[in-house]
C-alpha cells in the first residue's frame, strides 16, 4: 500500500512539474513574439525616421538617395534578408551622416535626434529579443523537456542578428549624441 502511495505521489508531483514547466515555455515563447514585434515596430520606426532624414533635404542628394533606398530595402525585405537589409541600412546610415560636415540646422537637428533615438530603440529591441530567445532556447535544452516535448509542435525561436550600431555623430547644440 506505501508502494503505490509513493508511486501516486511521485506521479502527482510529475504532473505538477510538468504543467509548470509546459506552462513556463509558453511564457517564454509568448515573451520572444511580444520581443520580435517590438524589434519589428523598431526597425520600422528607425527606416521611417531615415525617410524624413532624407526627404528634408539636409543630406547630400547622393547620400540621401542611398540611405532612402537603403530604408526602402529594409521596409521591404523578407524573413530571409531582412537581417542583411537591416544591417546595411545601419551601415549607410553610420557612412552618411559621420561626417564632420553633417548639414545642421533648427530643421536637420529634429530629424538627426530622432534617427539617432529610434537607431538606439532598435539596438535595444535587438536585445531584448535575442534574450529572450535565450531563455527560451535554454529552457528547452533539458533532457526532460526534449524527451516529454511539453513545447509541443513550437518552432525554436531564432537570433535576430544584425550591425545595430548606431551612427557616431556630433548634433548641433541642443542635440543628443548617440554615444
Amino acid at each position: 500500500m506505501a508502494t503505490v502511495a509513493a508511486t501516486l505521489l511521485f506521479l502527482v508531483l510529475l504532473g505538477f512539474y510538468l504543467s509548470w514547466r509546459a506552462t513556463r515555455l509558453d511564457r517564454l515563447h509568448h515573451r520572444v513574439e511580444i520581443a520580435r514585434a517590438a524589434l519589428d515596430a523598431a526597425l520600422l520606426r528607425r527606416a521611417a525616421a531615415v525617410l524624413d532624414l532624407t526627404a528634408s533635404g539636409a543630406l547630400r542628394p547622393g547620400e540621401a538617395r542611398a540611405l532612402a533606398e537603403a530604408a526602402n530595402r529594409a521596409r521591404r525585405a523578407g524573413d530571409d534578408e531582412r537581417e542583411l537589409a537591416e544591417s546595411a541600412l545601419s551601415a549607410a546610415l553610420r557612412e552618411a551622416l559621420e561626417h564632420t560636415d553633417t548639414p545642421s540646422g533648427p530643421a536637420c537637428a529634429p530629424r538627426l535626434d530622432e534617427v539617432l533615438v529610434a537607431a538606439r530603440g532598435v539596438h535595444l529591441a535587438r536585445v531584448f529579443h535575442n534574450d529572450a530567445v535565450s531563455d527560451t532556447r535554454r529552457a528547452r535544452r533539458s533532457r526532460l523537456v526534449r524527451l516529454l516535448r511539453p513545447a509541443g509542435t513550437a518552432a525554436l525561436p531564432h537570433y535576430f542578428e544584425m550591425d545595430d550600431r548606431a551612427p557616431g555623430t556630433a548634433l548641433p547644440q541642443g542635440g543628443t549624441t548617440a554615444r
